[in-house]
């Protein structure tokens, strides 16, 4: 019976995304509000009890689901992007401004204020830091409405300008990586105890070493792959005169593979070995082939998860939830992430500009993997509690930022014109 439940629950997420984005298009309602609320609404139907719903009991099934559709999702958000990354330019560096401010400090803001809220509401100190590593990235699965396009690719140089879109997608493509030396804080004040012990290994480690790790696998598989795609002296290595879109899961799985064999971040290395393909060739239409792939794989896996999440959660994924952790959740999506992205982004961008970024710090499928990532490494840091609280702040970021996103970028979009 569960398998038939899952066949149930793919083929109806596989119809949604067909037909929900070009039905949903002028309204202000996005396709994950849709499949929330459809999985919310099977919930209530007396469906059988098949499914694999308990976090705690399914816990690395759901890891490993969450993974893969984060890492879809990265390999989108890289090869979508057409500003380049040049490290040895600085004014290329500048022109991502206003992504490092996200990263470097509105970022820690977020962790440290959720980690204090949680604190307050009664959590041990591991526990706490988790709530706010996990709470703290933008999502790339769910932020599509306020995120770029795609690669825009033809005979002339391409650049994004849109600045809100650009900050939004860049960030969400780096702090998915960026917020796991946060999570290994957790894990390791939960298992080795006083900082004393362990924040040398874990400045040097974690925070240093498995990010440049990552990175540099990253830009050494997009340079590898990307030759053989474009300049092989072989035509049968030359995938891109064929079209063969499949390599974008190709350069994902082995950005991947290299990352976390070396040790770095594989999250990092996926988006910067998208990054670096796209910088090879950056106006070929192979591009854009392989990131339709990426997009429509992103689309279905995102959508199964969230119809998933819906059923689970009139199938009492909340029956852990107290006052404390709604408030928390309310706090980030209304309070802290706009406070926090509005002091990280002071002096940069139009206000606008800035208050829009600021806002749309969309959480989502990433924050699942991590809780369960976590749960796995420390037994008893993912608690119920922890479970209920995450899940409910997805939930109603979905909502909240699904429903302002398509008119409030509308209204942006008007007012620069």
């Amino acid at each position: 019976m569960t398998a038939d439940l899952v066949y149930l629950v793919a083929g109806a997420s596989l119809l949604l995304a067909i037909v929900l984005p070009a039905l949903l298009d002028r309204w202000a309602v996005s396709a994950p509000m849709v499949l929330v609320t459809v999985g919310l609404l099977l919930g209530l139907t007396p469906l059988p009890d098949g499914m694999p719903l308990d976090p705690q009991a399914n816990r690395a099934t759901i890891e490993h689901v969450t993974e893969l559709v984060v890492l879809v999702a990265l390999m989108g958000v890289g090869l979508a992007l057409d500003r380049p990354l040049e490290v040895r330019r600085w004014a290329s560096w500048r022109r991502w401004g206003a992504t490092w401010r996200l990263l470097g400090i509105s970022m820690p803001l977020t962790i440290g204020a959720i980690g204090l809220l949680g604190w307050a509401a009664g959590l041990p100190a591991a526990a706490a830091v988790l709530l706010g590593a996990v709470l703290s990235p933008t999502d790339p699965v769910l932020a599509s409405d306020v995120q770029v396009a795609g690669p825009q690719t033809g005979d002339h140089e391409v650049d994004e300008d849109d600045e809100v879109r650009f900050t939004l997608t860049s960030e969400a493509g780096l702090n998915d990586g960026l917020a796991f030396p946060f999570v290994y804080a957790a894990i390791l004040l939960a298992t080795h105890g006083a900082l004393s012990g362990w924040v040398l290994e874990w400045v040097g480690w974690y925070l240093v070493g498995k990010v440049l790790l990552g990175v540099l696998a990253g830009i050494l598989v997009g340079r590898v792959l990307a030759y053989a795609a474009f300049r092989s002296s072989s035509a049968s290595l030359r995938v891109a005169e064929r079209g063969e879109s499949l390599m974008a899961l190709a350069a994902l799985v082995s950005a991947y593979g290299v990352g976390q064999v070396v040790g770095g971040y594989g999250f990092l290395s996926v988006f910067a070995c998208a990054m670096t393909f796209r910088s090879a060739e950056r106006s070929h239409d192979y591009h854009a082939a392989m990131h339709e792939v990426a997009e429509r794989l992103e689309r279905l896996l995102t959508l199964f998860v969230l119809l998933v999440l819906g059923i689970a959660t009139t199938r009492g994924l909340f029956g852990s939830l107290d006052w404390k952790g709604v408030a928390i959740a309310v706090a980030l999506v209304l309070v802290v992430r706009p406070l926090a992205g509005t002091v990280g982004l002071h002096g940069c961008l139009e206000p606008d500009e800035r208050r829009t970024v600021a806002f749309f710090g969309v959480r989502g499928i990433g924050s699942i993997y991590y809780l369960a990532y976590a749960g796995g490494e420390a037994e008893g840091l993912a608690t119920d509690w922890m479970w209920s609280t995450v899940s409910f702040a997805i939930v109603l970021s979905v909502f909240v930022h699904g429903a302002l996103a398509a008119p409030v970028m509308r209204r942006l979009e008007s007012s620069r014109s």
